[in-house]
């Protein structure tokens, strides 16, 4: 039995069909306790398109699909439970490079994605809003070309 979406993969899915209004995902993704991967206490992020993506999760199926993806379904796998907001306005700026937030990325026709700009995150973290980022002292991949954030 499938369990039923929350409130932010439903806005998801309309986005998705077309249906949705961009300002109520985004303020849906802001009150929503989204859940982070993370390994020796640091957030799973990735690097794609020049921007870092912290990846997060709606519901602990949404995360177990992600591990099961990874070859990691068989061991535990540690989380944050963070407020979508905390993550955009406090985690996503401190990373001091051009990121963005990446929700239910192991979902077919179910990801979102949250980019690096003015309305997602803040004016001084936005790359449209004339932002300057030096991403020259960024991580590097873990070879898979996923990184390990904060």
């Amino acid at each position: 039995m499938e369990q039923a979406r929350t409130a932010l993969a439903e806005r998801i899915a309309e986005q998705r069909a077309g249906l949705g209004d961009p300002r109520a995902l985004v303020g849906e993704m802001r009150r929503s306790v989204l859940l982070v991967p993370s390994v020796d206490g640091r957030l799973w992020s990735a690097h794609s398109g020049g921007v870092r993506w912290v990846c997060a999760f709606t519901d602990e199926t949404a995360l177990a699909r992600f591990a099961e993806q990874r070859g990691m379904a068989g061991r535990p796998l540690d989380y944050a439970a963070l407020l979508g907001a905390r993550i955009v306005d406090e985690i996503v700026p401190g990373l001091g490079e051009p990121a963005g937030l990446a929700v239910d990325i192991a979902t077919e026709d179910g990801s979102m994605f949250f980019p690096p700009v003015a309305g997602i995150v803040p004016d001084g973290a936005a790359v449209d809003a004339g932002a300057a980022v030096d991403a020259a002292g960024a991580a590097g991949s873990d070879g898979e070309g996923h990184d390990r954030g904060r």
